[in-house]
């Protein structure tokens, strides 16, 4: 059956105009599987956003090429309806023909508010439900209802009794699927009004993935108790002597079919954790050994072998979005600090199926980013997808109000599973923090003066071409871009250099009442990495007793009590390899990284890739066009052959994915 992005992609015929002016008030160009068609049909895509950054772009990377006579096909894409194409500047109104394309007239039986809130890519079945069932004319509400159940499998009407109400919560949150506000509001609506869930704390738990969770890993401790002393006679009333933090019945169907078989993954992937319990050697032989602290080592081992089949089973394939990746990228990285730490002591047997799950990895990954990658940055900043997104999100925050104030927190080099290990130490020190685990792609080549530029700037690196070889306009940038948001100077600050138990600097700019958005670089890990010699478990130990002193536990504090929303990223993350050699390339390489080199001219970079076949030309995706990377291949480094070093720069999935954390606390 032919899906909604047909009807937007038959307009795409190459060589009909070199321009296309598109009115897309609804974002729909920029949904990953109609920007993929597009690309594929020989289109480049740009949004007209700030007058001045679009004639930068237009200019520099495709009015010259005209000029030249080459041919192209450009499509300037405007989030307005189409009454405003007459707003764009007369030489593109001149030279382009127009298109417009909205929710209305794909979806035009349906509530235009509530279809307009949904995800674009949970938009198919939708459109293949409205056609199968034609449903007529539909309110509001019905809307909703026909949206919960066609695109997220959720009747309200059929939920009867908790472990309906957990089966779809576990799916839901499992899955990290994204409901609008607008249809979780009505399912909470709808189970309220038959009265069969009184008392459950339903505003939190179904929309909030980490509050869910949270009331699981409360509830669980008595649902082993009860396990283990069948005879005794528990009930709700319980509640009253455990002190919780969510409101709800404390028993809950954790044994039930429909609840069970999500509990040895929630276990596995981290979501939840073990607990030690007084009579556990009862429960150890039985299901729920997998929640409960028995021997570590063989607890690890346990972890370590449903966490290999949950990767398999999980990778995403070659039309993946890139929200699969980047919960993906979690999974892989508990995995990879439980290999960290058992590495001296694994069997062969175990190591020799790491290492074949990590090639999978590697192959499937390469392949994606290569191929999706040219997309990535006109996706919508909400939530964000890459590192320059992150900043607008945070001025959605700053809008909403004049007393919100927002922190950047950026680790410079620190992967998702060095996160892993920071959260695990902070969650110890801090257990009133509460993180929300999320995950953004950094720009390739995965340097800190481009993504890390980048992510300072709230652009991509195309609009930085005379600092992109260094980091000194960060601060710049930063206030430029605040300036942009409606802020004056006063309110805007900038660190870096963090990173050692002196919280002074900080402390210092947090005493200026009118400051409202800071933006703080920590390079602790940086410098660990570019000094290690032991791969990945070292840098898991170095971490590990990094945090340990308290630094970053502390600047939480600091944060939070001065009334910042706090989020943690990094500008890329690292790689273990292994030298392939150095490129005998004089002083023409504008840089000379260990995973990635950057070369002024084509024929400069072909010359250093004869000598290196397995290199990957990366094209010049959101950068200068004289700014040429050479992405050394594989696990490989530029350094001599033999040597192992940690390292960054290329397009493994531990490079370019890194965290973005927004850290919490706990109401008392």
């Amino acid at each position: 059956m032919p899906d909604w992005r047909t009807q937007i992609l038959q307009e795409f015929t190459p060589g009909v105009a070199r321009l296309t002016l598109v009115a897309d008030p609804d974002g729909l160009l920029v949904e990953e599987g109609v920007l993929q068609g597009i690309r594929e049909r020989g289109f480049e895509l740009m949004q007209f956003e700030d007058h001045v950054a679009f004639r930068f772009a237009y200019e520099s990377k495709f009015r010259s090429r005209w000029d030249r006579g080459e041919q192209t096909d450009l499509v300037v894409v405007l989030r307005s309806a189409s009454s405003e194409l007459n707003s764009l500047p007369y030489d593109l109104l001149q030279a382009g023909r127009q298109l417009s394309f909205n929710l209305g007239d794909l979806f035009p039986s349906l509530s235009y508010p509530v279809i307009a809130a949904m995800d674009r890519s949970d938009l198919d079945s939708i459109y293949q439900a409205q056609a199968q069932h034609d449903p007529g004319n539909l309110g509001d509400n019905a809307t909703k209802d026909f949206a919960l159940r066609h695109a997220f499998e959720i009747a309200p009407e059929l939920i009867k009794q908790p472990s309906d109400l957990l089966r779809v919560l576990l799916r839901r949150h499992y899955r990290s699927q994204h409901i609008p506000l607008i249809l979780d509001e009505r399912f909470v609506q709808v189970l309220r009004h038959d009265g069969l869930f009184d008392g459950w704390p339903l505003e939190r738990i179904i929309p909030d993935r980490e509050a869910f969770f949270a009331f699981l890993q409360e509830r669980w401790p008595a649902f082993l108790d009860r396990l283990a002393t069948p005879d005794a006679e528990t009930t709700d009333q319980e509640e009253e002597s455990t002190p919780l933090e969510f409101s709800g019945p404390l028993n809950l169907p954790f044994e039930h079919d429909d609840v069970r078989i999500y509990i040895d993954n929630l276990f596995i992937e981290g979501f939840l954790e073990p607990v030690s319990r007084d009579r556990s050697e009862v429960l150890a032989a039985t299901w729920v050994a997998v929640g409960i602290c028995t021997d570590p080592e063989g607890d690890r081992l346990r972890r370590m072998d449903g966490l290999i089949k949950s990767v398999r089973d999980t990778l995403p394939c070659a039309e993946a979005r890139h929200q699969d990746w980047l919960g993906f990228a979690y999974r892989w990285a508990e995995l990879t600090v439980l290999r960290a730490a058992a590495d001296g002591g694994l069997a062969e047997e175990m190591r020799k199926r790491l290492e074949d799950i990590r090639e999978e990895i590697d192959s499937a990954f390469r392949t994606w980013i290569q191929n999706r990658f040219a997309g990535l940055h006109n996706q919508p900043p909400m939530p964000p997808a890459m590192l320059h997104h992150v900043p607008r999100a945070l001025a959605r925050h700053i809008s909403e109000s004049r007393r919100e104030k927002v922190a950047m927190v950026l680790v410079d080099g620190l992967a998702v599973d060095q996160w892993v290990v920071l959260r695990d130490v902070l969650s110890e020190q801090r257990p009133q923090l509460r993180f929300r685990e999320s995950a953004v792609f950094a720009w390739v080549p995965t340097i800190t003066s481009v993504s890390r530029q980048a992510a300072f700037a709230g652009k991509p690196p195309l609009y930085f071409p005379a600092s992109i070889h260094t980091t000194n306009r960060e601060a710049a940038h930063w206030v430029q871009f605040w300036s942009d948001q409606g802020l004056n100077q006063m309110e805007v600050a900038y660190a870096r250099g963090l990173g050692d138990a002196n919280l002074d600097t900080v402390e210092e700019i947090l005493s200026h009442p009118k400051v409202r958005v800071v933006g703080l670089i920590i390079d602790k890990v940086d410098r660990i990495m570019h000094g290690m010699e032991l791969g990945t478990a070292g840098m898991h130990n170095q971490v590990r007793q990094w945090a340990a002193q308290g630094f970053l536990a502390n600047l939480c504090d600091l944060l939070i009590e001065h009334g910042f929303r706090v989020s943690f990223t990094s500008d890329h993350g690292n790689v273990e390899a292994e030298g392939c050699g150095c490129p005998s390339e004089g002083v023409v390489a504008d840089l000379r990284g260990e995973r990635a080199r950057v070369y002024p001219d084509e024929q400069l970079r072909s010359r250093v890739k004869a000598s290196f076949p397995d290199a990957v030309e990366w094209p010049s995706l959101g950068l200068p066009e004289d700014f040429l990377p050479l992405l050394a291949p594989g696990r490989f480094a530029f350094v001599r052959e033999g040597e192992r070093i940690v390292g960054h720069g290329g397009i493994s999935i531990e490079e370019v994915v890194v965290p973005l954390v927004h850290v919490e606390r706990r109401a008392p």
